[in-house]
Parts: C-alpha cells; sequence; structure tokens
C-alpha cells in the first residue's frame, strides 16, 4: 500500500471517528467534498497547506496523517510478527526498563556485528 493510500486511509477513518460526512469535512477545510473523496479513496496527494487544514479539522497532527503512528511505522518497516509484537511490548515499558532494555539489544547486536566480522 503506498503511502498516498495511507494518507486517504487516516483521513477516511479520523472523519469517520468523527461522524463527518465528506462535505463535512469539506467545509472545515474550505475546499470541495469531492475533493475529499479523491484523498481518501483515489490516492489524490493534498497540498502542505490543505493537509495542514484537514489535520487541524481532525484534531490530529500533519505528521500522524502522512506517515501514522510509531506503530504504523514500524509495521511498514517490519515484516517479523515476533519483532512487531516485542517493539510494542518495549514501547509499553516504563522509561528506565526501556533504556536498560535498548542497552541490551545495542550490545548484543554490537556483538554479532564484530563476529561476523571475523569470521567472514
Amino acid at each position: 500500500m503506498s503511502q498516498k493510500n495511507n494518507l486517504g486511509n487516516r483521513i477516511l477513518e479520523l472523519r469517520k471517528s468523527k461522524s463527518w460526512s465528506q462535505s463535512d469535512l469539506a467545509d472545515k477545510v474550505g475546499i470541495s467534498y469531492a475533493q475529499i473523496g479523491r484523498y481518501e479513496t483515489k490516492g489524490a496527494q493534498p497540498p502542505a497547506e490543505v493537509i495542514k487544514k484537514i489535520a487541524e479539522a481532525l484534531d490530529t497532527s500533519v505528521d500522524y496523517l502522512i506517515y501514522g503512528s510509531a506503530a504504523d511505522k514500524a509495521s511498514e518497516a517490519l515484516h517479523d510478527a515476533e519483532v512487531i509484537r516485542y517493539f510494542k511490548e518495549i514501547e509499553a515499558l516504563p522509561h528506565a526498563d526501556k533504556d536498560a532494555l535498548l542497552r541490551v539489544i545495542a550490545a548484543f547486536i554490537r556483538d554479532v556485528k564484530t563476529k561476523q566480522t571475523y569470521t567472514h
């Protein structure tokens, strides 16, 4: 799925969560309802100023509309379901525990890379 479709899906999802029609959102943003439809379903890319107005109307950030949540970004980058599950669990840990775990992971990865360097 392309970023444009993801943007459209997020606009659609947020609009529906407010029980707004495309016309409702279009009125708040100052564009036509047909244009909202193109953004939501056709993958049309709104100009930056329109994305900003849509984000404001939907009480979200431009970053969320364009990129989604941190978990969405990770899911797009990571394909291993177990890694994604652990990523979400690590995100929920208290800050000190998360930092300690990240230090362990970093050390382990460093050791594996060092071993690979000397065995290849």
